[in-house]
């Protein structure tokens, strides 16, 4: 029987230099007159978040702020900020910032119009209905979270990242300005960059992979992999800017339907036990992991060694298959990207363990191409020690 396939996506996406501006006409349509600003303490320190606060004023939007959102938040950041905007009434809640930001944005609008505890939430589906709108202004070139029903928070009682997946999760508007990605220090755009990379990657050779899906992926992976590198050497590059912003987005739109990997279920178990920041966990975790799962899909692993940009005359498919894993190792190379995980602490010791989380990652690893083992596991851990 042929399969049926679901698409969604936020439904209303705005984007260009300048495009800020429109958040209060944006806000009003929404049918609201005050605003609860979900954001972090370096946006403040940089003056993003004094730029959006003054549209406001001028606009006449009342509005409050939450702005001691932490990488990986945890769930006392995310029940923080619920409480916060329960205390002030707003309609609207707007996530200004990176992935962080804007996962305790999306969690805190639903929390507040749901009962039950964070931890019901953790799964797929298990949210009963609508929260506040969101509207969602990312500041980096990476989550693709204002596309995508997936919140993930750090659980540090189990030393895991968990997500909540639901439809109510998508927001109601995304702004998508890459002027507020000029600042992004060359290091955070490095690291979210490829995570942006990565989630096309994985979302184009996942199991649940399907046209659509692969169309955004191969879009997704050229504009990433023909502009990040002018990005991180050169952040006032605006057109870079520009297009990374766009591959982030299509690759967001990618893996909310199709899912990502293994890279991600290796990622959470070594971001929440050592503080690895998501990107470059992934980035470390790439190519080992897409190695191994090479053998799962060579066509689509040969496919992307054209996308990326390799030249591939001559070769046969498995060999473009690794040149696809060798463009992705030596991408992250040139973003100066850590490579060890004994960078961060990690030590012989820590694997099985480490292992043991990546097993309990069940969501994503249903998606992986080929099937893996704990002892699987083990193996790739053990090769980026």
């Amino acid at each position: 029987m042929p399969t049926t396939h679901m698409f969604q996506t936020t439904p209303r996406i705005i984007m260009g230099a300048g495009c800020l501006s429109q958040i209060v006409g944006e806000i009003k349509r929404l049918d609201s007159h005050k605003a609860f600003i979900v954001t972090d303490p370096g946006l403040v320190q940089a003056g993003i978040v004094g730029r959006l606060e003054q549209l406001l004023d001028d606009g006449a939007i009342a509005f409050e702020r939450f702005d001691q959102v932490t990488p990986d938040p945890n769930l006392d950041v995310a029940h923080a900020a619920a409480d916060a905007l329960r205390a002030s009434g707003a309609l609207v809640v707007i996530g200004l910032g990176g992935g962080s930001a804007i996962d305790i944005a999306k969690i805190s609008a639903l929390m507040v119009d749901n009962d039950g505890a964070l931890n019901d939430y953790f799964g797929i589906d298990l949210i009963p209905k609508p929260g506040r709108k969101t509207l969602i202004v990312p500041t980096t070139a990476g989550t693709g979270s204002e596309v995508t029903p997936i919140v993930i928070l750090s659980d540090e009682a189990e030393k895991l990242k968990k997500g909540v997946v639901s439809p109510h999760l998508f927001p109601a508007v995304a702004l998508l300005d890459p002027e507020l990605t000029l600042g992004l220090p060359p290091a955070v755009t490095a690291a979210t960059g490829m995570d942006a990379l990565i989630h096309a990657v994985e979302a184009f050779t996942s199991r649940n992979a399907y046209p659509m899906t692969d169309m955004l992926a191969r879009e997704a992976m050229v504009l990433i992999s023909d502009n990040i590198r002018t990005a991180f050497a050169n952040g006032q590059d605006l057109d870079a800017r520009s297009r990374m912003l766009e591959g982030s987005l299509l690759a967001g739109m990618a893996f909310a339907n199709a899912g990502v990997t293994a890279v991600h279920a290796f990622a959470y178990p070594i971001g929440a036990e050592f503080h690895i920041p998501h990107g470059v966990a992934n980035s470390i975790m790439l190519a080992p992991v897409m190695a191994f799962n090479m053998l799962g899909n060579l066509t689509k692993f040969a496919e992307m060694a054209e996308l990326l940009g390799e030249e591939t005359t001559g070769m046969s498919t498995r060999e473009m298959a690794i040149a696809a894993v060798e463009a992705l190792r030596t991408l992250a190379g040139d973003l100066r990207i850590p490579d060890h995980l004994s960078q961060f602490g990690v030590k012989e010791a820590d694997i099985p363990m480490l292992a043991q989380g990546v097993m309990k990652v069940t969501r994503l690893l249903a998606n992986n191409p080929r099937q893996m083992t704990q002892e699987d596991a083990e193996r790739i851990y053990l090769s980026v020690l």
